[in-house]
């Protein structure tokens, strides 16, 4: 059977490149980063080598690199780690009501240990409200968490001026970068951001290797406690494996990035041209707002998503109908309600998400099954 995926926004296939930079490490460098003989210091060697390159592939310094296992560790180590090192100047958070789940319920769980949250609104096209954010700030916020673009729709945020908003405060600027991180190039100094969390299996890296940036004018309280690993921020081995499969990772699609990008365009303005001129009775949520070029969110209106779902997993074809993370919850998508859509065109969408390999036969494959899915769906 033919397999199509585009569920990319969960996560991509590792590259052969990748690959083969991690099983020669396995191999051949196998010593802990931390022994002093020959092969711990090879080791320690590979991390750093692969903390430079990443350190500039974003021109920050290498020293403001923290390895992670992911974007779940790494949105708490911002979040929880900003929070316990500046304990002092009070218990506020700014974040949005969109944003991904290891932010939310880090956050939900923050409030019960004591601490206020303020969560942003967005309007009917996911992108937050400037205003809010603005009057939202007090003396006792510690850290402003919005991410970079939304994992559900794609929707970039307005980083650059929530940055400037920021800038001349002492709030820590935190984003989740990891849908957005190698789709463009991101230069936090540059956007006034203090913090930000990457994960690897975004970009063809492996899964279980992630970094978070953190400016060297703020600090963070480790969340796990043992050794005085990445500068004493982040205890545990290092995975040395996952580092380099994601520093090479980092390096493929930062030095083919023009053409990449050229590609994914030209693939996603064809796959939205096809869905929109030859489905009716649909709607691309987030349509009028930037976007990321390798998702789109779709409402086909008269449609169960479930059971489009697995008619199209029948067909091997493979989508989502949301975050892979809350994809087993059986619940509405928090970030489609909170941008309007009624309880019919949430149990109507779906995210297709493309990626470096997709093919325009890919597409016309998924188009035309959806089409044939959709009508009977809607007996037509």
């Amino acid at each position: 059977m033919k397999l199509v995926y585009l569920d990319n926004a969960a996560s991509t296939k590792i590259s052969s490149g990748v690959l083969e930079k991690m099983m020669e490490s396995y191999s051949e460098n196998y010593g802990n980063p931390s022994s002093t003989h020959k092969l711990g210091q090879k080791a320690r060697a590979a991390i750093e080598t692969a903390r430079s390159m990443i350190a500039g592939y974003i021109g920050v310094e290498s020293k403001e690199i923290i390895f992670t296992s992911g974007g779940a560790e790494g949105n708490n180590l911002a979040i929880r780690g900003a929070l316990n090192a500046y304990s002092s100047k009070g218990k506020h958070i700014i974040t949005s009501k969109i944003e991904h789940s290891t932010v939310l319920k880090t956050c939900q769980q923050l409030e019960n240990e004591g601490y206020e949250v303020t969560y942003i609104d967005v309007d009917e096209n996911g992108v937050i409200n400037l205003e809010q954010l603005k009057n939202s700030i007090r003396k006792d916020t510690v850290i402003v968490s919005i991410m970079y673009a939304n994992n559900e729709t794609g929707v970039k945020q307005p980083i650059e001026e929530i940055g400037q908003i920021l800038e001349n405060t002492d709030i820590i600027f935190h984003t989740d970068a990891v849908q957005a991180m190698c789709k463009e190039k991101i230069f936090p100094k540059d956007l006034k951001i203090g913090a930000m969390t990457v994960t690897a299996h975004k970009f063809y890296g492996p899964k279980g290797a992630g970094f978070v940036y953190l400016d060297k004018k703020f600090q963070v309280e480790k969340e796990i406690w043992g050794g005085s690993q990445e500068r004493n921020r982040r205890a545990g081995t290092e995975n040395l494996q996952g580092i380099l499969g994601l520093g090479t990772a980092m390096e493929e699609a930062y030095e083919n990035m023009d053409k990449i990008e050229a590609m994914e365009e030209e693939i996603h303005e064809y796959l939205e041209r096809r869905l929109k001129n030859e489905i009716e009775d649909i709607k691309i949520n987030g349509e009028k707002s930037p976007r990321l070029k390798t998702i789109t969110n779709l409402c086909l209106k008269g449609c169960d998503i479930q059971t489009l779902l697995i008619a199209l997993d029948l067909r091997g074809i493979c989508v989502s109908g949301g975050s892979a993370c809350m994809s087993g919850a059986h619940e509405d998508s928090h970030v489609l309600k909170e941008m309007g859509l009624n309880s019919e065109e949430l149990k109507s969408s779906f995210r297709i998400s493309i990626g470096k390999d997709t093919t325009i036969e890919e597409i016309d494959y998924f188009v035309e099954n959806l089409k044939e899915i959709a009508k009977i769906e809607r007996g037509i």
